[in-house]
């Protein structure tokens, strides 16, 4: 699957909105909460500056996103993978994994969080991705698991 990788900015607030409400509807209903889900522009605005945001783009539709910051130098968080429903389970994320990991030259780690119950993305982030679970927390009521990629050739 062939698959573009496009910079969002401020004007792309309301697309982002659509692709994470649809990609995060069923973590809301499974959780009563989700803090991708619902957002405001005015939030996905915020978002957009603080965390850059690539939109995922297959036959020029728009059916993702893939977001990191820069936490310090050479460390990475994913603040949000996300692909809508209809286009899981084709191998996306993991191109999107792949884009980061190109795009971000200096990285020498990548961290994300993700719920620890949801099997799918544990086995995604571990299996086909290549992070480590380095730790387990609480954010609010749902258990995460803190995942770590960590750079096996020097920068």
């Amino acid at each position: 699957m062939k698959l573009e990788f496009r910079k969002a900015d401020i004007a792309d607030a309301e697309l982002l909105i659509d692709i994470y409400n649809s990609a995060f509807y069923s973590d809301y209903l499974k959780y009563g909460v989700c803090p991708a889900y619902g957002k405001t522009k005015e939030m996905m605005e915020k978002s957009i500056i603080n965390y850059p945001k690539f939109i995922i783009l297959f036959q020029d539709k728009p059916v993702g996103c893939v977001s990191c910051k820069q936490a310090e130098a050479g460390i990475y968080e994913v603040g949000c993978l996300c692909v809508i429903p209809e286009y899981q389970g084709k191998g996306i994320g993991t191109q999107a994994i792949q884009f980061v990991t190109s795009y971000y030259k200096d990285w020498e780690k990548f961290t994300l969080i993700t719920p620890i119950d949801k099997k799918g993305n544990v086995k995604f982030y571990t299996e086909k991705c290549g992070f480590e679970i380095v730790s387990l927390e609480m954010d609010g009521n749902v258990q995460v698991a803190r995942f770590v990629l960590e750079r096996s050739d020097p920068v």
